[in-house]
C-alpha cells in the first residue's frame, strides 16, 4: 500500500480505527452478522476514542471536518466488517445536511452530539417510488402556520429506528417536482413520526434499516434545512460529499477480501506446494490489489480535494464511488473463487464480504447513476470550451 503523504494525524486516525477494529469487531462480526445485532458497543467504543466526530469542524466538537480522515477510518473498520463500517458511515451522511445547510443554532444544537458519539444520525431520501429519481419524492410537508405537517413514508433507511436526528427530504410544492423539494431535521420521538420493522438484507445484516413513517408529524419551520424548495440541492450536495465514504468502505471490503485471500493461498497446499506459488492464483492477486490500489487512489485524491476548498468535484465523488464499490464486487467475487468450496462457507469471511460488496454499487445511488452522473459533466464540460 502506498504511502499517499498523509499527515501524522491523519495516520494516528488509521491506525486507532484499525486497532479498534481489529481488537473489537473482529472477535464479534460473524455472531452480528448472524443475529443481524446492531453494533452500539462497538459504535460506544468508536465514541470513547473520538472517531464519530472527524468529519465535523472543532467548533462544535470535532476532529477538524476532514474527509480524508473519515474516509481512513470508514476504511479500516470496513476492512474487518462492512456492517459495522456502514453504520459509523451512515451517521455522517444523516449529518452532512446539518453541516452544509445548518444555521449555526442547528449546528450547535446537533452536531456537538454527533460529534460526541452521544446520538447518531441517518439520511432520509429514499422512497418506494423514489430512489435513482430523487424528483419523484411523494412524501409532503404541508405549511401550517409556523408549522410543516409531514406526510409519508422513507425507504431502506441506514440506522433508521437506532438513530436520534434524521434528515429528510420532503416536497412542499408538488408543482414544482424537485425544485419544490425542502429538507427538514426531524428528532426521533416527535409524535407523528415512527419506524418500520428492521428489514432482512443479503449483507450488512448487522446495520439497522428501517421505513421512517410520518403520519401527520408537525415540526416547526426552524427545523428546516436551508431555505423552501432547496431540498433536491440539499440532498444532492450531501451525496457529493459522502459518496467518497462509500468509496472508502468498498476499498475496504476489497482489502479485507484481498487480505484473506494471500493468507488462504499461502496456507492452502494442492499439488506439494501452496497455491499461492501458482501463476493463476497469483494473476489473480496481482490483478484484486491493483485494482483496490487504483480505487483508494481517487477516494483519497477525491477526499484531498474536498479538504482543500474544492467546490466542484461532482463528477469526481461519483468515479470515486463507482471504481471502489465496482472493485470491492469483483475482488471479493475472486475471493471466494480462490477460498472455493471454503470460500462459500460462513465459517470464512469471503463469505461474508461479497455478500456486504454489493450494496456498495447500489446505495448512494446506483452505479448506473454514477455513470450517468459522469456522462452529464463530460458534456457540461465539453460545452464550456
Amino acid at each position: 500500500m502506498l504511502d499517499y503523504l498523509i499527515s501524522e494525524e491523519h495516520k494516528m486516525v488509521k491506525e486507532l480505527a484499525r486497532k479498534i477494529s481489529v481488537e473489537k469487531v473482529l472477535p464479534v462480526r460473524a455472531e452480528l452478522d448472524e443475529k443481524e445485532e446492531f453494533p452500539w458497543e462497538i459504535m460506544k467504543l468508536f465514541a470513547e476514542a473520538d472517531l464519530c466526530g472527524l468529519w465535523i469542524p472543532e467548533k462544535y466538537g470535532g476532529f477538524g471536518q476532514s474527509v480524508m480522515a473519515f474516509c481512513l477510518a470508514t476504511e479500516e473498520i470496513s476492512r474487518i466488517c462492512g456492517g459495522v463500517g456502514v453504520t459509523f458511515a451512515a451517521s455522517a451522511l444523516g449529518g452532512a445536511p446539518i453541516l452544509l445547510f445548518g444555521t449555526d443554532e442547528q449546528k450547535q444544537k446537533y452536531l456537538p452530539d454527533l460529534a460526541s458519539g452521544k446520538k447518531l444520525a441517518a439520511f432520509g431520501l429514499t422512497e418506494a417510488n423514489a430512489g435513482s429519481d430523487a424528483s419523484g419524492l411523494e412524501t409532503t410537508a404541508k405549511k401550517d402556520g409556523d408549522y410543516f405537517i409531514i406526510n409519508g413514508t422513507k425507504q431502506w433507511i441506514t440506522n433508521g429506528g437506532e438513530a436520534e436526528t434524521y434528515s429528510v427530504i420532503t416536497i412542499t410544492d408538488k408543482n414544482k417536482g424537485a425544485r419544490g423539494a425542502t429538507a427538514f431535521i426531524v428528532e426521533k420521538g416527535t409524535p407523528g413520526f415512527t419506524f418500520g420493522k428492521k428489514e432482512k438484507k443479503m449483507g450488512i445484516r448487522c446495520s439497522a434499516t428501517r421505513e421512517l413513517v410520518f403520519q401527520d408529524c408537525k415540526i416547526h419551520k426552524s427545523q428546516m434545512l436551508g431555505k423552501e424548495g432547496l431540498g433536491f440541492i440539499v440532498a444532492m450536495k450531501t451525496l457529493d460529499m459522502t459518496r467518497p465514504g462509500i468509496g472508502a468502505q468498498a476499498v475496504g471490503i476489497a482489502q479485507g477480501a484481498l487480505d484473506e485471500s494471500v493468507k488462504y493461498a499461502r496456507e492452502r497446499v494442492q499439488f506439494g506446494k501452496p497455491i499461492i506459488s501458482l501463476q493463476a492464483i497469483q494473476h489473480m492477486l496481482a490483478d484484486m490489489a491493483t485494482q483496490i490500489e487504483a480505487s483508494r487512489a481517487l477516494v483519497y485524491a477525491v477526499a484531498k480535494a474536498i479538504d482543500s476548498g474544492s467546490k466542484d468535484f461532482t463528477k469526481e465523488s461519483s468515479m470515486a464511488k463507482l471504481i471502489a464499490s465496482d472493485t470491492a464486487m469483483n475482488v471479493t467475487t475472486q475471493a471466494v473463487q480462490i477460498l472455493g468450496g471454503y470460500g462459500y462457507m460462513r465459517e470464512y469471511p469471503v463469505e461474508k464480504m461479497m455478500r456486504d460488496a454489493k450494496i456498495t454499487q447500489i446505495y448512494e445511488g446506483t452505479n448506473q447513476i454514477q455513470r450517468n452522473q459522469i456522462g452529464l459533466s463530460l458534456i457540461k464540460e465539453s460545452a464550456q470550451k
